[in-house]
């Protein structure tokens, strides 16, 4: 038996096993990987966090109206003007054709109705190829097009990490609030596709001149390679880089489904062909119309509400942010001969003027196409071509002409040249010396201008052309609606966009002479009243020179006249004891019933013209005379509609609720109101009318009676001081036109340059035009007019087979005088005497001769 030990036994220690190093290392890299994964999710926990704070409300997309392109067009619908700041076209997503989504789909994001606003795919491949290519291409992207809506209207497009931070979260919070639709609509709206186009809509217009629906799969293609760099893709600077391009992406549309192997194949066998839409106005000679119709958009809605706004902004705000569409008075037809007329007729007062010599001279040694080319010139003066002498000989010289531009900007390589006979070189004379040869006015190496001589056929004979110092304007407008049909401005828009139709403010001169005379018919005068045509002074006060106002020639009186004597051959003198007469008070009321001044000074000088006005308004004052007594307002301007359609602005106020019917049920016509105001009585306008028909047939204005046989025509010339300006104002009963013809800095036009000479015959052969395939309608004769035959001279009843009789207009409570009285001179013996039988009396006013 053994003892009890006091001391328990020793434990025996257990072997430890040596723990492998790899463990080790193994436990050291987990531990360490948790703590880099925490403290990068709390980094990035962080960066997120701190990005968020500051985002921009992505839920204002919802509301969002880009601005887009405002139009204009003309009355038939003809697009005439487009203006923006950024030139778009707003489509919705449900009217984008399948092909063009397709397209862009393939080119920017194949798996967009997949993913949830990052493409985790597209970004390893991304990273992996930037790894691979580092240093040799250009890092690759992996933006989804929701990234790009975030980027594009949200944010800037600076490549930092934080702006890449907040356009991945916003592009998960955008997918979380929109539709795909919706996104993909924002998208192809928004996108800036290059030659100034925003969207895709703008894109295929300025490229292909075509609408989306027109696209081909090669031409959608196309604009889905532009997102990435426009500048990259040009179509003619960059014509390789941008068919590659193409084609890949016609590649991708095949590779995913959207079109079939056999129309890649087809697509890409296409040349890349573009069809550049030209800027500007479409309409041709209608750029001082636009012009002016922009003045006064911009005018009433500012120019944010014309071009857009450029900030970004939302929609309910109440200003209106472009895209209004404005359908104007012009009528296009009309406008291309309006341009036509007014340029012939100041080609040619200027050839009376005689030749001005070339524009310059260029060597024509080496390639002269080059040397034309590089000389600045007025875009819109077709078809007249700048060109430079080739050869001068005795009859004819050879003319090379300046090469057209390509659609790349490169000069055409063909050279063209025509031929100018001695015939069209005669007119060009140094001063009063005869043109017999062509070498007295050309030699080699002079750049001039030529034109065919008939415009609809330019391989036929060319003539020498210059273009005119002296400027011009022509108004046509329809007279019982104030709408301006026409408006040319000047002779060349590209080289002055001042607008002396609407703009320039001259004197009328003896075109103002009707409003005076249809005051004194509207307030107890006749056609027949007799006013002396002599000398008379006027006393203008102390201190101030005896005015003493003259006929036209400076020397002659023809005693006492008629009233319509008066008008048809332009009395000054008669004018003014007319005036004195009635009272200048008067003639300034009548004067701002007519819309012509707003306030004229009340000196008899204004009786004939003194006073500034414009072409326009004295062509609505000429407009009440034609349409029976009615003011009109003109306008340019129809009616404009915003972006969604709703009418903001109508010219014509009435309200037509009848005209809101769905369909006819033999109900009555609608009876439109007639709001016009009555500013003369109707028999005066038509006693006015027949008078200024006086004008035309017997007066100073006959040169349009013979342009125009038979048809029913009133108008009155007008000449200023000196003869600085010359104008003819007319109508027929449906259209009033007028004409000014004047150098923008006033001088003398030259000895009988007078309104009959130069203004009338342009106002003809507009009229020749524009009523070609019109019948002749004669005047509209109101009720209670009568008609009764007089002496033209004395204004008497005439007797049977008396000679130089007239058909005088009578208001109903009106008859021929059977004795007559002389305004200015009383003769107790009833005699009619010439101007030097009588003294000279005094009365009030001021001016010169104007005829």
């Amino acid at each position: 038996m053994r003892p009890t030990p006091i001391l328990p036994p020793p434990v025996r220690p257990k072997r430890r096993r040596r723990r492998s190093w790899l463990l080790s290392l193994l436990g050291f890299a987990f531990a360490s990987a948790v703590l880099l994964f925490v403290a990068g999710a709390g980094a990035a926990g962080f960066f997120v966090w701190k990005a968020s704070r500051d985002l921009p409300d992505y839920e204002s997309l919802a509301k969002y109206e880009p601005p887009v392109m405002t139009r204009i067009h003309a009355h038939d619908g003809t697009l005439m003007a487009e203006y923006a700041r950024e030139r778009r076209i707003f489509v919705p997503i449900n009217v984008v054709p399948k092909l063009v989504i397709a397209a862009f789909l393939s080119a920017e994001d194949k798996h967009f109705y997949e993913h949830g606003g990052l493409d985790f795919t597209g970004i390893a491949r991304a990273v992996i190829n930037n790894l691979q290519n580092y240093g040799r291409k250009r890092l690759e992207g992996a933006s989804t097009i929701t990234q790009q809506v975030a980027k594009n209207f949200l944010l800037s497009s600076e490549q930092k990490f934080d702006r890449k931070l907040k356009e991945a979260i916003l592009a998960i919070r955008i997918e979380r609030a929109y539709s795909k639709d919706k996104i993909l609509e924002l998208y192809l709206n928004e996108i800036y596709l290059g030659m100034g186009s925003y969207g895709v809509a703008a894109a295929a217009l300025n490229y292909f001149n075509k609408e989306l629906g027109e696209l081909t799969i090669e031409e959608a293609a196309y604009l889905a390679a532009l997102p990435k760099a426009p500048n990259n893709y040009h179509p003619f600077r960059r014509t390789r880089e941008a068919t590659i391009r193409r084609d890949w992406i016609i590649d991708q549309m095949a590779d995913v489904g959207y079109i079939t192997a056999e129309q890649a194949r087809a697509a890409k066998a296409k040349p890349l062909k573009v069809n550049i839409r030209p800027l500007g106005t479409q309409i041709y000679a209608a750029d001082y119309f636009a012009e002016d119709v922009r003045r006064t958009l911009v005018s009433s809605f500012g120019e944010d509400g014309l071009y857009g706004r450029a900030e970004r902004a939302a929609a309910g705000d109440g200003r209106i942010n472009g895209g209004l569409s404005v359908r104007t008075t012009l009528d296009p037809n009309l406008q291309r001969m309006a341009r036509r007329a007014l340029i012939d007729g100041l080609v040619a007062f200027d050839r009376e003027k005689g030749w001005r010599g070339p524009v310059t001279q260029i060597d024509i040694g080496g390639d002269w196409g080059a040397a034309l080319a590089g000389i600045e010139v007025p875009s819109d003066l077709s078809p007249w071509r700048l060109g430079v002498v080739l050869e001068a000989q005795r009859t004819k010289a050879v003319v090379g002409l300046r090469p057209a531009r390509q659609t790349d900007g490169g000069l055409a390589t063909e050279r063209e040249a025509v031929e100018l006979s001695l015939d069209e070189v005669k007119w060009a004379r140094n001063g009063r010396t005869p043109t017999r040869a062509v070498t007295d006015v050309l030699a080699p190496g002079h750049v001039v201008w030529v034109a065919p001589k008939d415009p609809a056929k330019p391989t036929g004979a060319w003539t020498l052309m210059q273009i005119p110092e002296v400027g011009g304007g022509l108004v046509a407008m329809d007279p019982h609606t104030g709408r301006v049909l026409a408006v040319v401005g000047g002779f060349s828009f590209a080289s002055s966009q001042f607008d002396r139709a609407l703009q320039a403010r001259r004197q009328p001169g003896s075109a103002f002479k009707p409003l005076v005379y249809a005051a004194a018919l509207d307030n107890g005068y006749k056609p027949t009243t007799i006013v002396l045509d002599a000398p008379i002074e006027i006393d203008q006060g102390p201190g101030k020179e005896v005015w003493q106002p003259k006929n036209y020639d400076g020397t002659s009186a023809f005693g006492p006249s008629t009233l319509r004597l008066g008008i048809e051959k332009s009395r000054n003198q008669m004018t003014v004891r007319l005036a004195q007469d009635m009272g200048m008070p008067l003639i300034v009321e009548y004067a701002k019933r007519f819309g012509v001044y707003d306030d004229l000074l009340p000196v008899l000088s204004m009786s004939l013209g003194a006073g500034e006005t414009t072409l326009v308004r004295m062509c609505a004052a000429y407009a009440a005379l034609a349409n029976g007594g009615k003011q009109v307002h003109p306008t340019l301007i129809d009616r404009i509609q915003d972006r969604w359609g709703h009418t903001i602005w109508r010219h014509d106020k009435r309200e037509c609720r009848a005209c809101k019917a769905d369909a006819w049920r033999g109900q009555p016509e609608p009876d439109l109101p007639d709001d016009r105001r009555q500013i003369i009585d109707p028999h005066t306008a038509y006693q006015i009318t027949s008078m200024m028909e006086g004008v035309v047939q017997r007066g100073t204005a006959t040169i349009v009676s013979k342009i125009l046989p038979n048809v029913p025509v009133a108008g009155k010339t007008g000449t200023t001081n000196d003869e600085k300006d010359a104008w003819f104002i007319g109508y027929t009963p449906d259209l009033v036109v007028g004409v000014f013809v004047g150098y923008d800095t006033p001088r003398h036009l030259g000895k009988g340059m007078t309104g009959g000479h130069v203004a009338a015959p342009i106002f003809g052969n507009f009229m020749k035009m524009a009523l070609a395939d019109k019948k002749a309608v004669p005047f509209r004769i109101p009720p209670g007019i009568k008609l009764v035959r007089v002496s033209l001279r004395t204004g008497l009843r005439a007797q049977g087979g008396e000679p130089d009789t007239v058909v005088e207009a009578f208001k109903p409570y009106e008859e021929p005088d059977d004795a007559y009285s002389i305004i200015g001179f009383t003769d107790e013996r009833g005699g009619f005497f010439t101007g030097d039988q009588m003294d000279s009396p005094r009365g009030l006013s001021a001016g010169r001769s104007v005829y």
